[in-house]
């Protein structure tokens, strides 16, 4: 069936990161070439039955046997019985990777043999042989070898998306009282209006953050429309009653600053949104079937 189901982010980067963990960072050698590559693919040999595919992704197959393998690989993680929502993210993530990957090569990035094999190599140490450690994760030297290759053009492909994150962005840093009743959100606004002190208002209101929001860039927020109202107001200035799902807010903008350092955890957060959303893109524009019966 062709599918628009919404790229997953549960577990975009679980199947990358078992090549880490062995000592593989980042990849670092191979570098996109200067006329991007299409990326090619190998064409399975002639069989007189079909390969059972577990989907399809702009012409390339994700096997279903890849899919078992990964799906035992995701149960032993989980370590419980797996329910049909657990096998929907299992083949999401598999085709997140499948266009990381296409999209890697598209870029002009390429794994050569010789590096691949000495990722290999690098696996069998003598407190673990590779052979155990292949058949502890579920794999034959064949499967681990296919799996490693679109595991390094995905992670390439995924550091390139999430390091256009910049490390200064402008920022605000603002207070909030959020109500759930209307009313209640009238009669401060009254306050306000009347020259009671946002801070002392917000205080009562919250004592233990006292509104808080710290300092934050645009697109941070998850209401849009906060966004929005927040990052037209002048420093010192107060929104009036916003409606949104969670509640009434009142905001207090209380200074801006147009180049500031992103604290790390905001940073991490805006990687992992940029990552979600250039999936959502590639999803939208790509030909993807699954052919499991979710």
């Amino acid at each position: 069936m062709k599918t628009d189901q919404k790229p997953n982010k549960i577990i975009v980067l679980v199947l990358i990161t078992i090549i880490l963990i062995s000592g593989c960072g980042r990849v670092g050698s191979p570098a996109p070439s200067a006329t991007p590559v299409l990326p090619t693919r190998t064409p399975f040999p002639p069989s007189p039955t079909p390969i059972p595919t577990a989907a399809v992704v702009n012409g390339d197959l994700i096997t279903m046997s890849e899919f078992q393998e990964e799906l035992a690989r995701y149960k032993a993680a989980v370590n419980r019985e797996l329910t049909p929502e657990d096998h929907t993210i299992v083949i999401n993530d598999l085709i997140n990777m499948t266009l990381l990957a296409q999209a890697a090569a598209s870029e002009g990035f390429q794994i050569s043999d010789i590096e691949l094999d000495s990722r290999i190599v690098s696996l069998d140490t003598a407190e673990q042989p590779l052979i155990d450690w292949l058949a502890t994760n579920g794999f034959t030297e064949e499967s681990f070898k296919v799996y490693l290759k679109r595991s390094l053009e995905a992670a390439w492909m995924r550091d390139e998306i999430v390091n256009d994150v910049a490390l200064e962005m402008e920022q605000i840093h603002a207070q909030q009282m959020l109500f759930y009743d209307l009313t209640a959100a009238e009669i401060t606004m009254e306050s306000l209006n009347e020259g009671k002190d946002f801070s002392q208002l917000a205080s009562t209101h919250d004592p233990q953050t006292r509104g808080d929001l710290g300092w934050f860039p645009e697109g941070f927020l998850v209401i849009p429309d906060l966004d929005t109202i927040l990052f037209a107001l002048e420093v010192g200035e107060t929104s009036d009653i916003i409606e949104t799902e969670i509640g009434y807010h009142i905001i207090k903008v209380l200074d801006k600053d147009s180049n500031r350092t992103l604290d790390p955890a905001i940073r991490q957060l805006l990687k992992e949104g940029a990552l979600d959303k250039w999936l959502e893109r590639r999803w939208k524009l790509s030909t993807i079937e699954i052919t499991l019966p979710l």
